[in-house]
């Protein structure tokens, strides 16, 4: 509105200027006619100054805003990328994509990125040195994740997984520790999203890790902690069945893990029936061969 009112004296000007130029030069009115120029050109100067840095205000907003827009178009590409490498079974194109962006605040990729990790280190063709290193790489992947986005439930899994491998480096004293830090995020991935058969599937994993656990074991955390980690294998089986429903024939291993469970439970006709279907699962990936191995083995020993 400023403005505004500022441009009125300029609208008006033709009319009033044509009086004062029939009086002599240096009359009241030559004065008066001089700073309605003056007025004039001041009002007009702001005017222009006005619209020049609206102007230059629209056009950094629109700069910024095409930025992002490029900015989230790239990412979607490298993600699309990154999920069709996945499911390929590519680990290592995956991980060598991927690896570019861990600078990144984006805890879409940086999850991704510490799953890829993980990945690379349980192929068989990588090194015990580089199988360590990958793995508390991954961690650290999977915490960047997590500080950047703490309602995003793939952060909370990969950073229980990878939390769990570390564990393997770190003695018994700190995985049953860790357990505890495990079981809630977890449950946190669980809450965020119901329909993650995965973190369902991990969380049966944890059970029967603990329904299964040694007794030196057992007898060790209950020195450490007032009250260790426990489970069944009844606990374990519920979770590995809530998976399933979830999404149905989602993972070789959830199949293996209900045959296991059910022969722990003495129930060898359901345990047949899923270590079958373990057995005869289409192997993408070296885990699924490894569980299609582990499945002919149990049956053979029934």
């Amino acid at each position: 509105m400023a403005a505004l009112a500022r441009a009125q004296p300029f609208r008006r000007g033709p009319a009033c200027l044509g009086r004062p130029l029939l009086r002599r030069q240096g009359g009241p009115g030559a004065r008066r006619g001089a700073g309605g120029s003056e007025a004039l050109g001041k009002g007009f100067t702001r005017g222009v100054l006005l619209s020049t840095g609206s102007f230059l205000v629209y056009e950094t907003y629109r700069l910024i805003s095409r930025s992002a827009e490029v900015h989230a178009s790239f990412k979607e590409e490298v993600i699309e990328q990154a999920d069709y490498l996945y499911g390929s079974g590519e680990t290592e194109k995956l991980y060598r994509l991927l690896v570019q962006h861990k600078n990144s605040e984006d805890a879409e990729l940086l999850w991704r990125l510490a799953r890829a990790s993980r990945d690379l280190a349980q192929l068989s063709s990588t090194s015990t040195e580089e199988k360590k290193q990958l793995v508390y790489e991954a961690l650290e992947y999977a915490k960047k994740a997590l500080e950047k986005n703490e309602s995003n439930f793939a952060a909370h899994k990969w950073y229980a997984i990878c939390i769990s491998d570390v564990g393997d480096y770190e003695g018994i004293k700190a995985k049953i520790a860790n357990a505890f830090v495990i079981k809630e995020h977890f449950q946190k991935a669980i809450e965020l999203n119901p329909k993650d058969a995965t973190s369902i599937h991990l969380m049966g994993i944890w059970c029967y890790s603990f329904a299964e656990m040694p007794w030196y074991q057992r007898k060790i955390a209950a020195m450490l902690f007032a009250t260790p980690p426990t489970s069944t294998y009844k606990e374990a089986l519920r979770y590995f069945h809530m998976a399933e429903e979830a999404d149905p024939n989602f993972y070789s291993k959830n199949l293996l893990f209900l045959g296991k469970t059910y022969l722990k439970l003495n129930n060898k006709k359901m345990a047949l029936l899923w270590l079958s279907k373990a057995k005869d699962y289409p192997a993408h990936t070296e885990e699924d061969k490894q569980v299609q191995k582990e499945a002919l083995e149990l049956l053979n020993s029934i």
